[in-house]
């Protein structure tokens, strides 16, 4: 286990910024990994628009991001708006420039943090939408990751990465090193799946879903393939983004970074061959589509735990994830009647609130459990209720939700108006009879 160090300013060396650079511009496969696997979790009838939407997404999130959320981030090593309280600073918004002013100038490092949180950013949005498959138009999708990118993402990371008061928790509070978030567990992962639960519960569920006094009606996803493959795209695209995450957020030396990616490996392989074990056990064959669910999360808890802790630990974070997933999904669906198509609740924001207590249970430092307790509660405290008020919003002025016939003939058609398949015949939805 690497040692680890409170968040700041530090240089970077000529070997480690080409290095960064370089596992940058490789991790936009962890976005197309995902998005492969939401489209492949939805129905026949809406592919194309799944893996439009993914691309769209991805385009407004950087555009917005550059031209309004970076400011608010700020970096490492600038000054943010700070409030005085209980004689503490409380660094809450960060102090940048509008539309990217001065980045020619700016720091080697600098660059690398605002590359970075491009990319995460367009990771976080795409997750909710895969949660709304199927029901949740195309310019609602945009406009959710607007909101995302130009507010709520730009806050929490300005906590997390930017010296905000989640990372001065050491500094302020000694509670271990401060909040930690290496790659993205919370700022990417818990807040796309936050973004995935307010999404859906404001939408609702697929029509036919849950019939009236009957129970979920089965609708599985229409392509293993993509599923499958999706998994092993983005383990490329989550190896780049941990190992860059370690360099920039826990200064990592380069001796260490091997070790990132193993336990990477192994929180992934553990986790998949956990939710392969619960769901042959659970159903009497594995379940494909959960053992993605359960890869997923296993990644994403690596994304708080990877740089940080022992192999041994990895492989219990992983066989943890795994076991929860497939049963957190059906709990979801069956007990609280949440239609979350690709899992993104379960797999992402529980495998990342998982992957944060345990980046303070088994890493070193008197303090870090707390102040990863202290980040988790500002996740579900904060930024819930935040993105929840915000989409609502959102719905009143631009619903989310496509109206019944659109749902009835599938978002290809419907907004596209052609279909990912057109020479197979895609088969009647018995739920619209």
């Amino acid at each position: 286990m690497m040692p680890i160090t409170p968040s700041g300013l530090s240089p970077v060396p000529d070997a480690a910024f080409v290095l960064v650079l370089v596992l940058l511009l490789v991790s936009p496969l962890a976005i197309a990994g995902v998005a492969l696997i939401n489209t492949g979790l939805g129905r026949s009838r809406s592919a194309s628009q799944s893996l439009l939407g993914n691309l769209a997404i991805v385009a407004v999130t950087i555009l917005v991001f550059a031209l309004v959320g970076a400011t608010f981030v700020g970096d490492s090593g600038s000054a943010g708006h700070t409030l005085h309280f209980a004689g503490k600073p409380w660094n809450w918004l960060g102090a940048g420039s509008f539309f990217l002013g001065g980045l020619g100038s700016a720091s080697p490092r600098a660059q690398l943090e605002l590359l970075f949180e491009m990319l995460a950013i367009a990771f976080a949005a795409i997750i909710p939408w895969g949660a709304g498959a199927d029901r949740v138009r195309l310019t609602a999708g945009c406009a959710v990751a607007a909101i995302l990118s130009a507010i709520v993402f730009p806050l929490l990371a300005h906590w997390v990465w930017a010296g905000g008061w989640l990372a001065q928790l050491g500094i302020n509070f000694s509670l271990g090193a401060g909040f930690l978030d290496p790659a993205g567990a919370a700022t990417v992962h818990v807040l796309g799946g936050l973004s995935a639960l307010a999404l859906v519960w404001i939408a609702g569920p697929r029509r036919g879903k849950f019939p009236q006094g009957g129970f979920a009606t089965a609708m599985p996803g229409h392509n293993g393939v993509y599923i499958l493959f999706g998994c092993l795209v983005a383990l490329v695209g989550w190896l780049a983004f941990n190992v860059a995450g370690a360099i920039l957020w826990v200064h990592a030396p380069l001796s260490a970074l091997p070790g990132t990616a193993v336990n990477t490996l192994l929180s992934a392989s553990a986790a998949v061959a956990a939710a392969f074990s619960v769901t042959r056990i659970r159903f009497g064959k594995p379940d494909a589509s959960l053992c993605a669910n359960g890869w997923l999360a296993g990644l994403v808890a690596s994304s708080a735990t990877a740089a940080i802790v022992f192999p041994g630990a990895a492989i219990v974070i992983g066989l943890v994830a795994g076991v929860l997933t497939p049963l957190l999904v059906e709990l979801l669906e069956l007990a609280a009647s949440i239609d979350d198509p690709s899992g993104a609740i379960s797999a992402h924001a529980a495998g990342g609130l998982w992957g944060l207590i345990a980046a303070g249970a088994f890493a070193h430092g008197t303090g870090q459990l707390l102040a990863q307790l202290v980040g988790v509660a500002a996740l579900l405290g904060l930024m819930l209720p935040l993105v929840y008020f915000l989409l609502w919003l959102l719905d009143r002025v631009l619903p989310l939700r496509v109206d019944a016939d659109g749902e009835r003939i599938g978002m290809d058609l419907h907004e596209l108006g052609g279909g990912a398949y057109p020479e197979f015949m895609i088969h009647r939805d018995d739920s619209y009879r």
